[in-house]
């Protein structure tokens, strides 16, 4: 074997074992995440409020991650170990999670797990790019292979009906141990500066947070927290609804969410030439509010129809709305701040947005939750749905009539597939 294909065989094997670790990475979080909420309630018995604010857990850890992410990984210990330690504890939290009661014991137990998975989304990242030449080019292909770690997951506990049970918490924490494991047989990935003070200028420097002066990000930013808040009915309760309404499978039917995510992302740079950036996010908070609309009046009979449609909507809720506006952000910043302006707007967006939406998506459900004679909570689900559907037609319109780009339609096609980040498969 020649040098070059030494090499080329060395390249092969080093993004199989970054795919592996994408797999394991998005595979644990969509084990235990999506069926939390049926589990809570239809096992522990938890109130609306209650559920929110476990599924808020994320929320936190994601507000949190820059600044550990900076702090560690950055300037103290390699990636991969980082990535082991927090995976190791996240196994031992979560498994002791699946075994609990109480709400305030279940809530601080996901709390503490949150806060060491949600830093490892941008750990394993860094990790990957850091292994890359051409990450624009190899990073795409290594990280699809979490989104299908998401969706084997939604299946498998689907199908072996486990959503209202605590094995999709214990499925989460067996993986959690063998991801750490694994972790320690990546590439080896040392701090990039062990010099200067961290700081709150690190993560967020003053240029990328000035970027928010100018008129159009500041309604970007603005619309973007707002349009988090209903988003996150969806994600706390969207597989109790199903359940409840009698869909069967529903881990496994909402995986055609991250199905058409995938396709949805192949379609990106073709609209962007032909809407631009406006239009582009507009289409994405108009899908959200007909996916709400859907879910409304939907069934699991006649009308189920409408509940597939509202799911199979997710790739265009996600990829048109926050992806454009991830490209948005890139084009907006300078080399040297995009980092940075990423992670304010994911500071602001799963962190806070999402935080807040938490909270009042749980304040909702309970507001609409009543006991049946023979005690157990009925949701009006209805009227929940056209809550989320009505504030998120809030925020597109008030979006619709203030944002403006001069540069709309400006980012070529190549250039807009080329710079497209995967994200969490949410």
């Amino acid at each position: 074997m020649g040098t070059k294909d030494k090499l080329a065989h060395m390249k092969m094997q080093i993004r199989a074992r970054l795919g592996v670790m994408m797999f394991l990475q998005y595979f644990i979080w969509g084990a235990w995440y999506v069926t939390l909420a049926t589990w809570l309630t239809k096992s522990l018995h938890f109130s609306g409020q209650q559920i929110g604010l476990a599924a808020g857990t994320t929320a936190v850890g994601a507000m949190i991650a820059p600044f550990f992410v900076g702090l560690i990984a950055d300037k103290l210990f390699a990636t991969q170990r980082v990535l082991a330690l927090l995976h190791l504890l996240g196994g031992v939290l979560l498994f002791i999670a699946s075994v609990q009661t109480a709400f305030h014991a279940e809530y601080v137990l996901l709390l503490l797990y949150s806060l060491c998975y949600m830093p490892t989304l941008a750990l394993t990242n860094s990790l990957a790019f850091r292994q890359m030449r051409e990450p624009k080019l190899e990073f795409g292909p290594i990280r699809v292979l979490g989104t299908l770690g998401w969706i084997v997951a939604g299946l498998l506990i689907g199908t072996l009906k486990l959503e209202s049970t605590a094995r999709p918490l214990q499925t989460a924490a067996a993986f959690s141990l063998l991801m750490a494991a694994y972790c320690l047989t990546l590439p080896d990935t040392p701090p990039l500066s062990r010099e200067g003070k961290f700081t709150i200028e690190s993560v967020f420097p003053k240029e990328a947070r000035s970027l928010l002066r100018e008129r159009s990000m500041a309604i970007f930013a603005i619309a973007s927290f707002l349009i988090c808040i209903p988003l996150q009915f969806y994600y706390a309760f969207t597989n109790l609804f199903l359940n409840e309404a009698g869909v069967r499978n529903a881990a496994g039917k909402m995986t055609g969410g991250q199905m058409s995510e995938l396709f949805c992302m192949l379609l990106i740079p073709w609209f962007f030439r032909r809407l631009g950036v406006k239009y582009m996010l507009v289409a994405g908070m108009l899908a959200w509010v007909l996916r709400y609309v859907l879910f409304a009046y939907g069934n699991a009979n006649e009308h189920v129809w409408m509940l597939v449609l509202g799911i199979v909507l997710h790739g265009i809720c996600y990829d048109f709305f926050f992806v454009t506006g991830q490209i948005y952000i890139d084009r907006k910043s300078s080399l040297a701040l995009r980092a940075a302006a990423q992670g304010l707007i994911t500071f602001l967006t799963y962190g806070v947005g999402m935080f807040v939406g938490s909270w009042l998506s749980g304040a909702v459900v309970e507001h609409y939750t009543t006991l049946s004679a023979a005690g157990a909570d009925v949701h009006s689900w209805r009227s929940i749905w056209l809550v989320a559907a009505g504030a998120s037609a809030v925020v597109l319109v008030l979006f619709l009539l203030t944002f403006s780009d001069k540069e709309e339609g400006t980012v070529q096609t190549a250039e807009a597939a080329g710079r497209i980040p995967v994200e969490a498969p949410l």
